[in-house]
């Protein structure tokens, strides 16, 4: 027997926008214009076009609008959550009694940019990729751990596909639902979609020159009648953001490349042209510190006293003007929806206000191991080339030095970064861990589990069964009591202690309509189909 499940979480949305004047049109009142092209400032040269293959927004953003998912989150909700998940490529979908099996109805009718059928057999294709069992495996396979718990995906005729789950997984339709998550094209190999992509989008990928330019057409077949507005976008690369803010402001572009802009830059923005539309939302990213277990640090209290002299209020304060948030695993709220409690979170290595106190203790730990004035730990800081990296790589040096940790900043190309973390070919790393879902079943798995990436080989059976417990859980409050308790011993362990989660700026001229931005999941609300301009 088959049955509907319909999920409901508790939803609470703060928005924080720098102008609200043009987003409270009601969009009923607006007449939508077909035609043109939107410049965006984009900010760096991605290693390929496959979402599939890359774990960046860099590449996300331009490509979303390539492809379609199965489902996808309202991209008229601000806060991504299970209640707001629609068709896409499935026009329905059920759930078995038991939880273990997920059929999807299919969009009849559609077809690849190439002209060839979209059908079920493209699902099956697809989830095998990410399993890792085709033919044609990816070279990166950055979302095997999101699936782990799909067993099979089988079909019936062209236009129906089955999931059968391990176990039962409420939110696998979140998985389902992100940016990340595009169905491919069984005949189209993955070297193809890495260099020129093939979707059922409402875009059809043009071209892609390296440190250059990123080009998408409007798709004149997509199967939603009428969309999209835009005859194409064109995204310029700039990876000078100074320069990206001054081509913005003198009309070069309609939009800044999201969450890019920061506090003070908006500010400037909006002084030199007041019209200007600037969004400053939480996204869902928070820079972490990645320690390589190797020795002094396989030592846990080692650990734990690095994470005790993180001054987090300082990275607020200096990174955000005062507007970021401290948080452990999972995004704080009210945005995020399962992050620690303050109360909570106080109780943990490095959270306490008293910060002085934090680091007299840290210093006691360091000099029990042998460290202090006279022997400190010297070692190369590596980060990503980015600004947002390698500014909060400077704090976090001069913060270190507190704990007697002597550390050189050392900067890596956005192309060679994350190999360079797969190969722990590191002592200390700050990057950034940005969820394209805000869930458990995403964060954990993929960032915290035996055998995930977690870039350091962290393994903890304990939490292992944890994370299942919480993923099949159908009750959400149970589920989120759980989720604490796995959160509370990741931060006690100094798992990649979180320095911050950041709020970004995105900017766009007010001719550019209905862009809505999530406040969740910077990877999410790409599809741009509904984007028009007022030319």
């Amino acid at each position: 027997m088959m049955l509907r499940v319909a999920f409901r979480s508790c939803v609470r949305c703060v928005v924080f926008v720098a102008s609200l004047s043009a987003l409270a049109v009601p969009l009923s009142a607006l007449a939508q214009k077909q035609g043109g092209i939107l410049r965006v400032a984009h900010r760096d040269s991605p290693g390929t076009m496959s979402i599939h293959e890359e774990g960046t927004i860099s590449v996300v953003m331009p490509m979303m609008g390539v492809f379609n998912n199965l489902v996808v989150f309202d991209p008229k909700q601000r806060q991504n959550s299970l209640d707001g998940i629609t068709p896409d490529l499935a026009t329905k979908w059920s759930w078995s009694e038991d939880g273990k099996t997920l059929t999807f109805a299919l969009r009849e009718g559609v077809k690849w940019h190439d002209g060839k059928p979209f059908t079920a057999a493209d699902v099956k294709c697809t989830f095998e990729l990410l399993a890792g069992t085709a033919k044609d495996n990816f070279k990166v396979n950055f979302r095997k751990g999101w699936y782990a718990n799909v067993e099979s995906v089988s079909t019936s005729g062209d236009h129906e596909a089955v999931f059968h789950l391990k176990a039962p997984q409420p939110a696998l339709l979140g998985l389902l639902a992100s940016g990340f998550t595009p169905v491919y094209p069984c005949h189209v190999p993955p070297a193809e979609m890495r260099r020129a992509p093939v979707g059922t989008g409402p875009f059809k990928f043009a071209e892609y020159k390296a440190n250059q330019s990123i080009k998408v057409v409007r798709n004149p077949n997509y199967w939603k009648p009428g969309r999209p507005y835009l005859d194409g976008i064109e995204y310029t690369i700039i990876a000078n953001r100074s320069t990206a803010m001054l081509s913005f402001v003198s009309g070069k572009f309609d939009m800044t490349f999201p969450f890019e802009v920061t506090v003070p830059l908006v500010g400037d923005i909006k002084a030199q042209m007041p019209t200007a539309i600037c969004d400053m939302s939480p996204m869902n990213v928070a820079a972490n510190l990645l320690m390589n277990p190797v020795p002094p640090f396989d030592n846990l209290e080692i650990r734990r006293a690095v994470a005790m002299t993180i001054d987090r209020k300082a990275f607020v304060e200096i990174m955000t003007q005062g507007q970021g948030d401290a948080g452990s695993a999972m995004q704080p709220g009210p945005e995020g929806r399962w992050g620690l409690p303050t109360e909570v979170l106080r109780e943990l290595p490095g959270y306490d206000p008293d910060v002085a106190k934090s680091r007299e203790k840290a210093r006691a730990i360091m000099a029990a191991h042998g460290y202090g004035p006279t022997k400190m730990i010297k070692l190369k800081l590596s980060t990503r080339n980015l600004p947002t990296y390698r500014d909060a790589s400077v704090i976090l040096i001069s913060q270190l030095k507190e704990i007697y940790i002597d550390a050189e900043l050392q900067v890596v190309e956005t192309a060679l970064w994350v190999p360079k973390l797969i190969r722990r070919d590191y002592a200390f790393g700050l990057s950034q861990v940005g969820n394209g879902v805000d869930d458990p079943d995403q964060t954990y798995p993929e960032n915290y589990a035996c055998g995930s990436r977690t870039y350091m080989d962290y393994c903890n059976k304990e939490v292992d069964s944890l994370i299942a417990r919480q993923s099949a859980e159908r009750d959400p409050d149970k589920r989120k009591k759980i989720a604490w308790e796995i959160d509370r011993k990741l931060t006690d362990e100094a798992v990649r202690p979180m320095l911050y989660y950041m709020r970004g700026g995105t900017c766009w001229r007010p001719e550019v309509k209905n862009l809505s931005i999530m406040v969740n999941s910077i990877y999410n609300g790409w599809r741009m189909e509904d984007v028009w301009l007022d030319k």
